[in-house]
Parts: structure tokens; C-alpha cells; sequence
């Protein structure tokens, strides 16, 4: 194992045993260093590098602290990463565990969403209908998707959904549905599975969900 990443490693043990709690400052870097048997330069690659991916919050002037660990915090540095990767490969890759993982978000949500959530999906299903902006179309998939992540109540699961399909992953997936006429297609689909969040069928919910995310990688695998 590379020095840095045992410091790493070191440093995340002290976080997932509670040594260090969300907000904490770290030890004096030559204390730490000294502490985990380290070198102070290998410390300071690792500070470096959790920092990027927002475990650690290096303040100039004040230290180091561990951040809040919020899942939309932490799940930033793969947004960061996806936007990287714009190839026709990635969005079916993103599609492929969005096939996995809405379905099952789906099902959640469809137990424990309510009335007004519900109302505010079937209005996003009509202005989506009126819409004739990819950009607009955009905006209220992702509206779509969020709310129903955000119904299913694991601010986890709704954080990453919402990564993996952030704006510069669909606007892809929504200027090839424009250009192919299946706009309607996907309206439709987005209406069936309101109806089934709407009647509390979990499995009836998966199932449309299933066939909306499939039938968009499908469509775009033909496209290529």
C-alpha cells in the first residue's frame, strides 16, 4: 500500500470510530503525524486528497476540520467526475445504475409518498407535455426524478440518483429524445408511474420505472 493511501486509511479510521466527529478539528499536523506514526508529508497528501472529496475542510489560517459528511456533500467529487465523462459509453453506463436503482427508489416511495407530492408530479407531467425547450425538458425531468427520490425519504439514495443524472447527463439523454419524436413516449411513461405512486403499488411502480429508465438506454443503444 502506497504511504499516502495508509494515511488515508489511517485518518478515515479515526472518522468511522467516532475519534473524530463531524466538525472536529484535526490534531496539530506534527501531533497527528507523530500520533499515527507518520511522515508530516504523507499527512499532508492525505489531507489533501479527503479534501478534495470533502471529508476534510482545510481552512487557511484555522486548521483542518472533518466536514459535516453530508451525502450531498460527499457525492459532489462524483458529479465532478461524471461531468468529466461525456461519451456516449458513460451516459449508458449512468443508465445502467439508474436501471438498477430507481426502480427500487421507486417502490420505496410509492409507500410513503403523499397527496401533495403526487399533485406536484402530475403538473411536472403536463408542463413537460407543453414544453418545447431542452432545456426546459431538463429542468422538470430532473424535478421529476428528485421529487419522487425525495418521496421515498433516504436523502442517500435521493443524493445519488440525482448525481448520476445531473444536468449534463440529461440534457444528452433529452436532446436525442427531442430529435427522435419520443417526447410523448416519455410523458407517458412518466404518467403511469405517477398512477402507480398514486394507487401505493410498490412492485407496480418498480415495474413502470423499470420500463421508462430500460426503454431510454435501449432507445439510445439503438441510436448508436
Amino acid at each position: 500500500m502506497a504511504v499516502t493511501d495508509d494515511a488515508i486509511l489511517r485518518v478515515k479510521e479515526m472518522i468511522v470510530s467516532g475519534e473524530l466527529k463531524p466538525g472536529d478539528r484535526l490534531p496539530r499536523e506534527a501531533d497527528l503525524a507523530e500520533r499515527l506514526g507518520l511522515s508530516r508529508n504523507s499527512l499532508r497528501e492525505a489531507v489533501k486528497a479527503l479534501s478534495l472529496v470533502r471529508v476534510l475542510d482545510v481552512r487557511q489560517g484555522d486548521g483542518t476540520y472533518v466536514s459535516s459528511l453530508r451525502a450531498d456533500e460527499l457525492l459532489g467529487a462524483l458529479s465532478f467526475v461524471l461531468d468529466l465523462h461525456r461519451g456516449e459509453e458513460s451516459v449508458l453506463e449512468v443508465l445502467e445504475v439508474r436501471r438498477v436503482l430507481e426502480p427500487a427508489c421507486a417502490a420505496i416511495a410509492a409507500v410513503r409518498i403523499d397527496d401533495k407530492d403526487i399533485a406536484a408530479l402530475r403538473e411536472l407531467c403536463e408542463e413537460t407535455e407543453r414544453s418545447d425547450s431542452v432545456e426546459r425538458l431538463v429542468e422538470l425531468d430532473l424535478e421529476f426524478h428528485r421529487r419522487i427520490a425525495q418521496a421515498a425519504g433516504n436523502a442517500y439514495l435521493a443524493q445519488l440518483l440525482d448525481t448520476l443524472a445531473g444536468p449534463t447527463v440529461r440534457a444528452r439523454i433529452w436532446r436525442g429524445i427531442a430529435q427522435g419524436g419520443a417526447v410523448d413516449r416519455t410523458v407517458a411513461e412518466h404518467r403511469a408511474i405517477v398512477d402507480a405512486l398514486a394507487a401505493h403499488e410498490p412492485e407496480l411502480a418498480r415495474s413502470w420505472s423499470t420500463v421508462h429508465v430500460a426503454g431510454v438506454e435501449q432507445w439510445l443503444r439503438n441510436l448508436g
